[in-house]
C-alpha cells in the first residue's frame, strides 16, 4: 500500500496516506484502537473499498476491484461469521471454494475435509450451518477459506467470540499455515494471542501507522502503546510490574510460556 487514502464518508478519511509493504511469508499482526483502520486496511486489500488516492498492490498487481483475477490467491476472513457462510452444512460451506476453483468433486471435497481437520471441525462436518454456535461458524468460516489454500490470509479478528480451545485450533491452523509459506496478516485486538502467531506487529492511531516492527519491540515501547490505545500481553505487563519493583530482569517476555525463562528475585 503506498500513500493509500480512504474513508466511508468523503469528508473522514479512515486511512491517511497509508504507507505498508508486506512480504511474502510474513506473519503480521494489525493492532490498533476501535476506528484505527485495523478491518479498512483488510478490505482495501482486496478491493473491497477502494482508495481515493495511491496504490495497493497484491502480489505485485494492482488492485483494481473484488473480483480483480491477482484476488484469487488471497482469502479473508470477516469478523461477522453471517456475512461469509451461505452452504447448508459445513462441509458444503467448506467445499464450494475449491470447487469455484475449478477442482473436481473429489478434490474438493477432500481439500475441503482436511481444512475442517485443522480447525477442529470435522465431527460437524455435516452440520447445518444454523446449528454451528458462534464460534463454530467462525472456525467453518475460516475452514472455508483454508479449503481454498490461499497464499495470503487476511483475517479480521480471528479469534474473537471461541473458546480456549477455538482459539488454540485457529493460532494452530495460522502457526501451520505460517510454516508452510502463506503469509498471514490479522487485524485483532487478541494481544496475547499475537506473539503465538505473529512476529511482526503493526501499530495504527488514527488511520496512520504510529509503529511497525518485531512484535517484542513495539510491545516494550508503553508510549507508543498508550497513544495506540493498544495494551501490551499479559505477560509483558507482569514483567513491568516486578521490574519496577526490582523483581525481575532479562528480556522483556510476551507470553506465558518464556515465563520461567525469567531471573525473578526471591527474598
Amino acid at each position: 500500500m503506498r500513500a493509500a487514502r480512504t474513508g466511508y464518508r468523503p469528508e473522514v478519511p479512515v486511512l491517511r496516506e497509508l504507507r505498508l509493504e508486506i512480504a511474502a511469508g510474513e506473519r503480521v499482526a494489525i493492532l490498533g484502537g476501535n476506528g484505527a483502520g485495523k478491518t479498512t486496511i483488510l478490505k482495501i486489500a482486496v478491493g473491497l473499498l477502494p482508495v481515493r488516492s495511491g496504490e495497493v498492490r497484491i502480489f505485485g498487481r494492482q488492485v483494481r476491484a473484488p473480483r480483480d483475477a491477482v484476488l484469487a490467491g488471497a482469502g479473508l476472513l470477516f469478523q461477522n461469521p453471517t456475512d461469509q457462510l451461505f452452504g447448508a452444512t459445513v462441509l458444503d460451506d467448506a467445499v464450494f471454494g475449491p470447487l469455484n476453483q475449478g477442482l473436481c468433486l473429489d478434490e474438493a471435497v477432500a481439500l475441503a475435509r482436511a481444512a475442517l481437520a485443522r480447525t477442529g471441525l470435522s465431527a460437524l462436518a455435516d452440520r447445518p450451518i444454523e446449528g454451528l454456535s458462534f464460534g463454530e461458524q467462525r472456525r467453518a468460516c475460516l475452514a472455508g477459506i483454508l479449503a481454498m489454500s490461499p497464499k495470503l490470509l487476511l483475517l479480521d479478528e480471528p479469534t474473537a467470540g471461541l473458546d480456549p480451545a477455538g482459539e488454540l485450533a485457529v493460532v494452530e491452523s495460522l502457526r501451520a499455515l505460517a510454516a508452510a509459506g502463506t503469509t498471514i496478516v490479522a487485524a485483532t485486538h487478541a494481544v496475547d494471542l499475537v506473539p503465538h502467531f505473529a512476529d511482526r506487529v503493526v501499530l495504527l492511531g488514527r488511520g496512520c501507522v504510529l509503529a511497525d516492527g518485531p512484535a517484542r519491540e513495539v510491545f516494550a515501547d508503553e508510549a507508543l502503546l498508550a497513544r495506540a490505545r493498544v495494551r501490551a500481553p499479559t505477560a509483558t505487563r507482569l514483567w513491568r510490574a516486578l521490574s519496577r519493583d526490582g523483581g525481575a530482569s532479562g528480556p522483556i517476555p510476551l507470553t506465558l510460556e518464556e515465563v520461567p525463562g525469567w531471573n525473578v528475585s526471591r527474598s
